[in-house]
């Protein structure tokens, strides 16, 4: 999955595939995580939020399955 790059203090990048609705997001720390059944809508927003680690915390970590790659 490709990942671009975004402005946050926590995270390095994000990727995401509407096929499969998931979300790949890549840590400053180097590590992965991909989040599944993630609606693209979230995604958008998620991009669009001047804190991307703040909404991925609040928004996403635990209420989307996911694992660590």
């Amino acid at each position: 999955m490709n990942r671009n790059y975004v402005a946050s203090s926590n995270l390095a990048s994000v990727g995401y595939d509407e096929n499969s609705q998931t979300l790949e997001v890549e840590f400053l720390s180097g590590a992965v995580y991909q989040y599944y059944n993630v609606p693209v809508s979230i995604f958008d927003q998620l991009l669009a939020s001047p804190s991307k680690g703040q909404f991925l915390n609040i928004y996403i970590k635990n209420a989307y399955p996911y694992s660590r790659v």
